[in-house]
């Protein structure tokens, strides 16, 4: 079975580069082996979407604003590894 594809796409216009990169480091290296990809997706217009496959984890027009680390790495270890626990980041969150 393939593994996921996450899409990051963030707005060029905002020199969002570095937070969509910065991002996508966090989340392989909290998801080595349980992610097939990472992709930077250029956009414009203030867009900085959080994808898994077809579900949209995180849209910052619907959601405000960008989202905290720890709860998107809880919104992909929730799609790709349930059982996994993400130590402090969990910790932190209860």
């Amino acid at each position: 079975m393939p593994r996921p594809r996450l899409e990051i796409t963030y707005c060029t216009q905002c020199r969002w580069l570095l937070r969509a990169g910065w991002t996508a480091q966090e989340l392989l290296t909290s998801f080595p082996g349980d992610l097939g990809e990472v992709a930077l997706v250029p956009g414009v217009g203030g867009v900085f979407t959080v994808r898994l496959d077809d579900d949209v984890l995180w849209d910052r027009g619907e959601q405000g604003g960008f989202p905290e680390l720890s709860r998107l790495k809880q919104l992909v270890r929730d799609r790709v590894a349930p059982d996994r626990s993400l130590g402090h980041t969990d910790r932190a969150a209860t």
